[in-house]
């Protein structure tokens, strides 16, 4: 048979590489701006998880949490699900049924999904793992530009800028084929400056690394604005014309001096000012870029970080000016889209905030319901978590792309909450860490087994097109929710085809800060993607915000007076050392996926943790031996990886693997009081040698059921 060939994008991260994929399973990089023809090895194999034995191809059901799975057809396990969901909500209430989405899902399940929620369920009761991604970016961006675009430019306009400082970002091995954009700025003369704990892949090609003290983020902006404002490189014409809230924000960084700084930080106040000064520099020729990612941002205190980066660039005169600005490098694959469109605990389609009346009168006439029908905002992903087993808490679970059972923090503590639901559903392709706790498992389908659109890191809505068919008896998450929708009560309102969600979305979203109404399927084909907003079908959509003024009432952008303290968690003599985590290039978020591709498993088959060689001499450690970080929460195994390109006072693990090796088990739940994002990149551990082998973690081994799972 001839070979047919679809143009499709990479499942993984934001940036969203163009690739085909042909009927043989075969991926081929496509030249498109993200990636410009390059993939990392995630996106060379992705294909392979299409035909992976273990896909889940039927509903999986257990009478009990002792018992094993048993196979069921679909109207058995629908019918099941349905049961439980009018259960919990007659003795308990509407919020007695959660649902918990994820930054993977289709622009068209996000939207469904919080749909579902509010309308059939009514239940308040709905957040995402967004919350433990991007959610302090984007409460810093509302309350700074009055809108949340991760990069409010094309990411190409990076290659031709003058400097670039990217604060808490490993994008050399978290997206790989960003790195062109950054190596272009430096290779054209420009500055690269990476503030990181590590000397990580992307450090070695910078031009200046800033190793700065986990935690000490915010102190670091603070001091680069002191040195922006006493060295004279303040741009005082675009404050007074384009800005509102300068003196409240230097009466703070005053405090907040070069030698103060370095003694908070680590880093020197020569390497702070040169740092400033290259900015200035870059602003004055080609422009200069300020970029934020989750090592600045996932912190107790991330929206006050990415304020004081944001503070920085406003001060510079940088947002709005050509090939200048700030931008958040966006994690997961749809993490702009999934948080748009509702399934984000506070917010309806559009990015309208839930309890705008003006909003809730809108979105409500789409959905055909009363604006006082609609629930008012939940809980955040980790408070909604917690919750599960108290009085008013949640007592049946439906989760859609993720894995919280991994990726949440003190992952012990959620297991322990999961396990004390009355009814958990969990719709994934996989049998993951959290599947496996279930009392009900759907098998959806796969990225390329379906239709839909997502939004990337530079707000480009794109096209997610079917090149391959699932597997018999897999459904997608659309028809899930339409199953579902009709056994509550619903049995209009809810289509499975895609195209039909996101003509809705479109009238849903439309006058809201991310208006979709202007974009067609017909046009992102034509258009090789169209940017948001785009408010009509007649115009284009818009690639570089802020050239013209703010979307705030007055026009202006705001500074936000912020100042720093103390992390959630310092070390002490108990627990003497600073853990970070992050991602490593063979793995992707909970590892779900990658860790059932051969080919990165093989090459990252368990967690490593890093540590400086005097750390290990101190703690009595070889490299390769096993060992345990021990926290407050819990403990986490990994290998000893001693290397100096780490600070001799912090240890560094990826949080890839579950069980024993689940790094999450250690961390801390402290929130952020404005986005209510976990700080996840600092905490304090002591390292024990492991006096036994303890083995990769392997959920097949750990759980069993009845029947055939593929």
């Amino acid at each position: 048979m001839p070979v047919e060939t679809v143009e499709t994008h990479c499942p993984y991260c934001a940036l969203q590489c163009g690739m085909a994929l042909d009927s043989q399973s075969q991926i081929t990089p496509l030249d498109f701006p993200t990636n410009r023809g390059g993939l990392c090895q995630k996106g060379w194999t992705a294909a392979e998880l299409l035909g992976s034995g273990q896909r889940l191809t039927t509903p999986l059901v257990r009478e009990r949490r002792s018992a094993s799975f048993r196979p069921v057809d679909w109207d058995t396990a629908l019918e099941v699900v349905s049961r439980g969901m009018r259960a919990a909500q007659n003795d308990h209430g509407p919020d007695a049924v959660a649902v918990f989405g994820g930054g993977g899902l289709t622009n068209e399940k996000a939207y469904q999904l919080g749909k579902f929620a509010r309308t059939v369920l009514r239940t308040s009761s709905i957040d995402y793992n967004g919350r433990y991604c991007m959610s302090s970016a984007a409460a810093a961006a509302n309350r700074a530009f009055g809108i949340d675009r991760g990069l409010p430019f094309p990411v190409i306009d990076l290659a031709a800028t003058g400097a670039v400082l990217l604060m808490g970002g490993n994008v050399a091995e978290t997206m790989p084929p960003f790195m062109q954009h950054l190596l272009a700025v430096r290779d054209r003369g420009g500055a690269l400056i990476v503030a990181d704990p590590r000397r990580t892949a992307t450090v070695e090609a910078a031009t200046s690394h800033l190793a700065l003290t986990p935690g000490t983020d915010l102190e670091l902006a603070l001091g680069l604005l002191h040195i922006a404002v006493v060295d004279g490189y303040v741009d005082h014409r675009y404050v007074a014309d384009r800005t509102a809230g300068f003196d409240d924000v230097w009466r703070v960084a005053t405090q907040w001096w070069p030698e103060r700084v370095e003694r908070v930080t680590g880093v020197p106040v020569a390497s702070q000012r040169a740092a400033v000064r290259a900015l200035a520099a870059g602003r004055e020729g080609r422009g200069a870029v300020v970029l934020t990612a989750r090592g600045a941002e996932q912190h107790g205190n991330g929206t006050d970080t990415v304020t004081g980066l944001i503070n920085l660039s406003l001060a510079l005169g940088l947002p709005g000016r050509p090939r200048s600005g700030y931008g958040c490098l966006t994690g997961q694959g749809n993490g702009q889209g999934g948080r748009e469109h509702g399934q984000k605990a506070d917010q309806l389609p559009g990015y309208r905030k839930i309890d705008d009346p003006l909003a809730r009168e809108h979105v409500a006439a789409v959905w055909g319901v009363h604006p006082s029908a609609l629930p008012g905002p939940g809980p955040s992903a980790y408070e909604l978590i917690e919750r599960i087993g108290t009085g008013d808490g949640p007592r049946s679970l439906l989760v859609h792309g993720s894995n919280l059972a991994v990726s949440s923090p003190r992952s012990g503590r959620v297991v322990e909450r999961l396990g004390s639901l009355d009814q958990l559903v969990v719709c994934d392709p996989f049998m993951s860490e959290t599947a496996a706790l279930a009392d009900v498992v759907l098998p959806v389908t796969q990225w390329a087994e379906e239709e839909g659109t997502v939004t990337n890191l530079e707000g480009r809505v794109l096209r997610r097109r079917r090149a391959a068919s699932p597997p018999p008896g897999v459904r997608t998450d659309l028809e899930v929710l339409s199953g579902l929708a009709a056994r509550l009560g619903h049995e209009t309102g809810f289509p499975s085809d895609p195209r039909a969600i996101f003509d809705e979305l479109r009238r849903a979203s439309a006058g809201g800060v991310a208006d979709y109404s202007g974009i067609t399927w017909e046009r992102i084909d034509t258009e090789g993607g169209v940017f948001w907003p785009c408010r009509s079908e007649h115009g284009p959509g818009q690639a570089r915000l802020f050239a013209d003024g703010f979307p705030t009432p007055d026009g202006r952008a705001r500074f936000v007076a912020v100042d720093a303290g103390p992390a959630a968690e310092d070390v002490d003599d108990e627990y003497p050392v600073y853990l970070t985590t992050g991602r490593i290039a063979q793995h992707y978020q909970s590892g779900t996926q990658t860790r059932r591709v051969p080919v990165l498993a093989a090459a990252a088959s368990e967690p490593r943790v890093e540590m400086h060689p005097d750390l290990a001499t101190s703690s009595g450690v070889r490299d390769g031996e096993r060992v345990r970080l021990v926290s407050r929460r819990g403990s986490a195994s990994g290998t000893a990886r001693v290397t100096a390109s780490i600070r001799p006072d912090t240890v560094f693990m990826p949080f890839h693997w579950g069980g024993e090796q689940a790094v999450n088990r250690v961390t801390n739940p402290a929130l952020d009081p404005t986005s209510r994002m976990p700080e996840f990149k600092v905490c304090a551990v002591r390292i024990e040698r492991e006096s036994v082998d303890v083995r990769p973690h392997d959920v097949r081994a750990e759980f069993a059921w009845e029947g055939e799972m593929s």
